[in-house]
């Protein structure tokens, strides 16, 4: 079996390639994440998916395009739904090249993650599994969450500090000034 599975960084995508490659499954990593902000961080995220692909030796497509005005296009004046649309734009692009590449089918290491919505992801993934014709692949990987973090600090693997969108960063600083705050207060 051949999966064709989106890769959303190197760190993320350690457990899940081990899991499938345990389970015989050969796997072929699809780099297209139009939602990272700034530029830096997304040629960051690229570059360590790359040196990743090469201590792995895994066969990895890579979208070089910045879609950040795309992503931003549907993303604006809908903040509380940009998971939905990142989903959406990710999946659409990794079903469609799964059917390209004849894959057996497509998955997604967003499923590592536990701070994502795998109810939504694999909603919308069965949706374009059903629209170009490939199957989704469905694998909880959050059990190998630690493991994946012990790995790839192990292997010297750049761990970006927020999920990748312009909103995911800004939180990221507001939660450290609310905790700066209450704790200032307390």
């Amino acid at each position: 079996m051949k999966i064709l599975l989106h890769v959303c960084c190197a760190p993320c995508s350690i457990y899940p390639v081990a899991e499938l490659r345990a389970k015989g499954i050969e796997v072929v990593g699809f780099f297209h994440n139009p939602n990272i902000h700034p530029y830096k961080e997304f040629k960051r995220r690229l570059e360590t998916v790359e040196d990743f692909a090469g201590l792995e030796k895994l066969q990895v497509e890579i979208d070089r395009d910045y879609g950040l005005r795309e992503f931003l296009r549907k993303t604006v004046f809908h903040e509380q739904e940009r998971c939905a649309f990142c989903y959406e734009m990710r999946l659409a692009a990794t079903a469609e090249r799964a059917a390209a590449l004849r894959a057996d089918a497509f998955s997604t290491t967003l499923l590592y993650s536990k701070y994502q919505n795998h109810t939504l992801i694999r909603k919308q993934a069965e949706a374009f599994a059903e629209q170009f014709g490939v199957p989704f692949y469905y694998e909880d990987f959050r059990q190998g969450w630690q493991e994946g973090i012990d790995a790839s600090i192990a292997m010297g693997l750049y761990r970006q500090p927020y999920c990748g969108c312009i909103y995911s960063e800004q939180e990221r600083f507001d939660n450290r000034w609310k905790k700066r705050q209450k704790k200032a207060k307390g």
